[in-house]
Formats: C-alpha cells, structure tokens, sequence
C-alpha cells in the first residue's frame, strides 16, 4: 500500500504537478515521484487535435515538434494549468502518439523492474522487490489494446482476436507479454519485464547483502575452474542478474555462445556469440527454438555454452554438452529448493522423447551437473543466494547432494525487514580438487564462516 499526494489546485504543489508514491514497505529508502497522469478526456481531445495538426504539418516523428504543437492546443483549448503542468500535459500527450500511452512515464524510471496491467483500471509495479498499485490508467479496453497492437506491430509480432496470446522482446530489450478477452476475463492483460540499463556486478551483490564475500569468491573460483552450474530460483529472484555476474569470472580467451528466448545476458567477453529463439511467423512456420540453437550451437566450436533458461527438450542437449568437453557451461531452471531443480531437469529431459530411463536420465544429470545454486526473493523484496549445493553422484537409484552454504532466515524485523545469516556448513566439497588444480586454494576455515545480516 501506499499514499499518493497530487498536485493540488493552488500553490507550491501545483507547480511541481507530480504524484509522490511513498511506499509502506521498508525496501522503499526513498519516495517514488512520477509524473501526474492528466485527466484522460483531456488528453483524448488534443490527441486527436494533434493527429490532425500532424497530417497538415508532416511531424510525425520529431519529439520536440509535436510537444511544442500540444502545449498550442492545450492553450487554444484554454485548459487551466500552470507552465510546469502544461510542459508535462504535453509530454503525456506525445507519449500518446509516440510511445506506450499512460505506461510511458513507467518505462523512463529506473526503479520500476516489472509493469503488470490487468485491465485498463489496474496498473502494478515493482519497486524495490514490493508490487505497487500504481494510481494511472488507460481510458477503456479499447484504448489499452490500441496501445498493445502498436507495440507488438513495431516489433513485428501480432495480436488479436484470432491469436490472443503474444510475447515479444522489445527494441530496449523488456520482455513484453499480452493476452486479450476472451483469455483474460478482466480486459487486456500485459506483463513487462524492463530490461535493465546498469549492470549488476560482483560489488552491487554485495552491498545488497545479496551474497557473502567468501561464497561468491567459491562461485567464481567454481566457473574459473570450468564446473558445470545451474542457477535455480523463482521468477523475479534474481537468476540472470547471478548468471550475468558470474559470467564475468569467465577468462577472455575463450569462445562462449549464449542461447536465450530473450535476449538478457550482459556478458563482456570478446569472442561472445549472442543467440535469440524466433517464434512462429505469421503463417505458422519459420520457428527457431532453443533446442535448434544448442544443437547447432555444438558446431560452432564453443569452449562454453551458457542457457539463459532451461524449459523444456534442449535440456538433454545442455547435458550432452556439458559431459562432452563443453566444461563450464551454464543454465539457469525455475524452481524453489536444489532438489527440486533436479527434478525439474529430469522432467524436462523427458520433454526431449528420447526414450531414456529415469534411472538413465538421473545418471546423465549427476555426471554433468556439479553445482547448483539457490536464489530466492525474500518477503522484503530483497534477493538472497539461499544455497549452493555440490552434486557428488548416485546413490542407487537417487542423486545425492550437499549443501555447502546457505542463507537461514531467523527473524522478521517489525519494520518488515529479513533478518537472517550466511553460513558455511563445515563441509569442503569434493569439486575442490578440479578448484585447486585451476590455481585457487582456500585457507582453513573457509567453508565454515558465518555473515549475518
């Protein structure tokens, strides 16, 4: 929850005309301040002013033209506001004609990581980790779709009645995903995941308190070292943003290729090859899964392959790489506990319909997984590696692993903050040998300190 002060009729406020969201939560250090969305009658009226004005005047894409044409129609139209409100009525106006409408103001703020719309009335946003309501809409059903037509059309994509579902990546990199009625009951329905513009590196994680200096320095011995990871969590835990961190620790001589449904890794190695899947284009053919990619992938001499999220049949081919001289790799699956990561491999190398056993298939995961990592988001919106576990085998017909560290979460503070430690559990990890032999030794006493936080 959240109070909204808006600018008022009269006063210091009025010049400022913005909407400062301060959250209840205690993630939120500082207010979110967002521009004040203007009645939308208002701007429907010199919208369509506009769109006349650009057909005479030949506008349509210069920025400063059309903001400079809305504030003369604002004042043909003798709107009462203030120049500050004026300059701002404006830019929300162009934002009609040139951007994502209402949702414009929400893509320029950093802070803001993930924009949910259920209906033109309902507009959520996370901040901080915390979802918020946040007070702007679209003016109807129609005036929404209108906007997500506009958006998947400059991508190349479709979406309509006859293909109610559409996922796109869109020119900034966001993940943009929309479903309409009759799928969605309550109008319209669009998730965003934005694309982050500052990359999040090895100090970032620690000032969060995201990790602890001494397992991050074992994870990056680790990828040094060319074992095998999967990064496991939830959505919105914080998978790629690790993944992305770790990659960094991969030396630049090597050749790595990158395989995602979107691209979001940000890794800075000089001989990087990028790879996007390619959906279904309009006559239903053309689709590129990731499948496709890894086994091509194979022929293109990688010293590593990184799989920015395993979800279905190129699991067993991720696996394959990784037990036949692609040491290293990298992968990250949806899922809350390490072992249920490994169940989750499982189950999705059945996806592949090799006709292998599970007893064959658990061999194949034991062989070629050696660390799995454990990202969650906590209840306070922040993000915590929770475990890494070490895979060391078979034991009959079950994977056997160990925990090597992990987060206990003790206590939540009255302000709603977690409280909780980082603590090795004693146990030094059979992959230490492959970690030695790269050049990198730990003093007594490594795997057994303790951070609280």
């Amino acid at each position: 929850m959240f109070t909204v002060h808006k600018g008022a009729a009269h006063g210091a406020a009025r010049v400022n005309a913005r909407l400062v969201v301060f959250a209840e939560t205690p993630s939120a250090v500082e207010s979110l301040v967002l521009p004040k969305q203007y009645p939308l009658k208002e701007v429907q009226m010199v919208h369509e002013r506009l769109i006349d004005m650009m057909k005479d005047n030949n506008i349509e894409n210069d920025r400063e033209r059309l903001k400079t044409a809305a504030r003369s129609i604002i004042n043909e139209l003798r709107l009462q506001y203030a120049s500050q409100e004026c300059e701002e009525f404006a830019l929300q106006v162009v934002d009609e004609v040139l951007g994502h409408g209402p949702i414009e103001a929400l893509m320029r703020e950093d802070r803001i990581t993930d924009i949910n719309i259920n209906g033109p009335k309902d507009i959520f946003c996370e901040v901080d980790g915390i979802n918020r309501r946040i007070p702007y809409q679209f003016r109807d059903d129609e005036h929404l779709k209108h906007h997500i037509v506009r958006i998947v059309s400059a991508v190349g994509r479709r979406v309509d009645e006859s293909s109610p579902i559409v996922n796109a990546r869109l020119k900034d990199g966001s993940r943009f995903n929309a479903i309409l009625p009759p799928l969605s009951l309550k109008g319209p329905s669009v998730s965003i995941r934005k694309f982050g513009t500052h990359k999040i590196r090895s100090q970032q994680l620690l000032d969060k308190k995201s990790i602890a200096l001494w397992m991050l320095e074992f994870l990056q011995a680790a990828v040094k070292a060319r074992l095998n990871m999967v990064i496991s969590g939830g959505t919105g835990a914080g998978k790629t943003t690790l993944l992305n961190t770790l990659a960094q620790s991969i030396p630049n001589t090597e050749r790595i290729i990158t395989i995602e449904d979107s691209a979001e890794l940000q890794i800075d190695i000089d001989n990087l090859v990028s790879l996007e899947t390619r959906p279904k284009n309009l006559e239903g053919g053309g689709e590129i899964s990731q499948r496709d990619l890894v086994t091509n992938a194979l022929r293109m001499k990688p010293s590593r392959i990184i799989v920015g999220e395993c979800r279905g049949g190129e699991t067993f081919d991720m696996l394959q790489a990784m037990n036949t001289g692609h040491a290293g790799s990298l992968t990250t699956v949806h899922a809350n506990t390490p072992r249920d990561a490994l169940a989750r491999l499982q189950n999705m190398v059945l996806m592949s319909d090799m006709g292998l056993s599970e007893k064959a298939i658990s061999k194949q995961i034991a062989s070629a997984i050696q660390l799995i990592v454990q990202v969650v988001q906590m209840s306070d919106g922040s993000r915590r590696v929770s475990a890494i576990s070490e895979v060391t085998g078979m034991q009959g017909e079950v994977i056997s692993m160990q925990d090597i560290f992990a987060f206990e979460q003790k206590a939540v503070e009255p302000d709603g903050r977690v409280r909780g430690s980082f603590a090795g559990n004693a146990i030094v990890p059979e992959c230490i040998k492959e970690i030695e032999l790269a050049g990198q030794r730990f003093e007594p006493g490594f795997f057994n300190q303790r951070m609280e936080v």
